[in-house]
């Protein structure tokens, strides 16, 4: 297989790998899902052909304000995170040039579907507006046979740097890259044994930030129960998150049970629903929300069931939540965060400097990269936030392993990449 290699690559990465120190006991529960026929639609079919329409100003004045509302308190009030203004400030002025242009293409879903398409356009948006960027546009990808069209769509105004969403679109970012060498590509989730000179890879230890979210969830956790609802297995930062969040739990509680579900969909919020529904009749008082808008479809209906609620990627208290208008902001406890607005940001302002270099480009616990959310209106109590912030400085210092391979999610000495 390809074991040898990921072996070589893990050495080229050995910093940003996990060792097994934690143990790596699985006897997690798995709730076997069974495929469904139907695939929800994430948009209307009118708007599947339609390239053009698709295409949209990221410029409109009713478009940025509602992204900065969602950002702004999230970056103030998060204790490991460096706010966009503060990294805006750190490049003392830096004005792109004239006619410089910066686009953006998600996975399947939305620039305002609170998970990390959102996430990586608020980077994108926050140096539109830092670095003086007056050409900039988006496209918002309904299936998975549109990324090749979407990204050839964007490439036709001649952009200098192309942001393209997801592990799924990687294949097509990276012929595209091949193709326009004068164009940066910055992809966010997107894994290569080898890149393109003009293509980063923006990598994250999900398995970091499930570990996080696992020690927050048994630290709150009273039954001995708790659940996370994962999104497609075939996509490793999913495998990272749930198997990080597994081990996290049982470093508090080894006796812990962990309830676990990959999805076929990540655009399925009433699926997600329905598997924490199921986890809480099963005993589980903390569900974990591992699977974009599938996910939080989990988190939103444990916390309107009253039980705690963990949110994914960005701080869902100002999406999922809205701010904590929603019902059941009170339970949702913190967010694993994953800083791909940050990642975004700082290459955007590498092309611009004629400082882009391809390659993987991997945030973690240690650089801030990887982190949690604040707790909001939630009555965490004072030994559980005080556990989380431990696990979370072990991690960034290197005290902490979670025992799972950062590169495909599986628990190390189990047939790991990492092994």
């Amino acid at each position: 297989m390809q074991k040898r290699l990921f072996r070589l690559l893990s050495v080229l990465f050995a910093f940003t790998l996990i060792a097994a120190a934690c143990g790596s006991d699985d006897d997690s529960e798995t709730a076997t899902e069974e495929p469904t026929a139907e695939e929800p639609a994430a948009e209307e079919p009118a708007e599947e052909p339609a390239e053009e329409p698709a295409e949209e100003p990221a410029e409109e004045p009713a478009e940025e304000p509602a992204m900065e509302e969602t950002e702004e308190p999230a970056m103030e009030e998060a204790s490991s995170f460096v706010s966009l203004d503060d990294q805006c400030a750190s490049y003392d002025g830096l004005q792109a040039p004239a006619g410089f242009t910066a686009n953006l293409v998600t996975d399947i879903g939305k620039v305002d579907d609170g998970t990390f398409n959102q996430f990586a356009f608020e980077g994108l948006t926050a140096a539109v507006e830092c670095f003086g960027i007056e050409n900039t546009s988006f496209i918002e990808t309904v299936s998975e046979a549109d990324y090749a069209a979407n990204i050839a769509t964007s490439l036709t105004s001649d952009p200098n740097v192309l942001v393209t969403v997801g592990f799924l679109i990687t294949d097509d970012t990276a012929a595209a890259a091949t193709a326009n060498a004068d164009v940066d590509f910055i992809g966010i989730d997107q894994f290569l044994v080898e890149y393109p000179e003009n293509m980063v890879g923006v990598l994250f230890n999900e398995n970091e930030g499930g570990f996080i979210a696992g020690a927050l969830a048994a630290s709150l956790s009273e039954s001995g129960v708790v659940g996370v609802v994962g999104g497609r297995e075939d996509v490793p930062p999913v495998v990272k998150f749930v198997n990080g969040y597994s081990a996290g739990a049982k470093s508090i509680n080894p006796d812990i049970r962990v309830l676990e579900i990959y999805n076929e969909s990540f655009t399925d919020p009433a699926k997600g629903a329905s598997d924490a529904a199921q986890f809480i009749g099963e005993g589980a008082d903390v569900i974990f929300g591992a699977g974009g808008p599938t996910g939080s479809g989990g988190v939103k209906a444990a916390a309107e069931a009253g039980v705690w609620a963990i949110g994914v990627d960005q701080d869902e208290y100002f999406t999922t939540f809205t701010g904590g208008t929603a019902p059941g902001s009170d339970k949702l406890a913190s967010s694993a965060v994953k800083r791909v607005d940050l990642a975004v940001f700082d290459n955007v302002a590498a092309s611009i400097q004629d400082a882009f270099v391809g390659g993987p480009y991997i945030l973690s616990a240690a650089n801030n990269g990887i982190t949690y959310a604040p707790f909001h209106d939630a009555a965490v109590p004072d030994e559980a936030a005080v556990a989380v912030e431990a696990v979370r400085a072990g991690l960034a210092d290197g005290s902490i392993d979670t025992g799972v391979c950062g590169i495909d999610g599986l628990f190390i000495g189990e047939g790991s990449a990492c092994d």
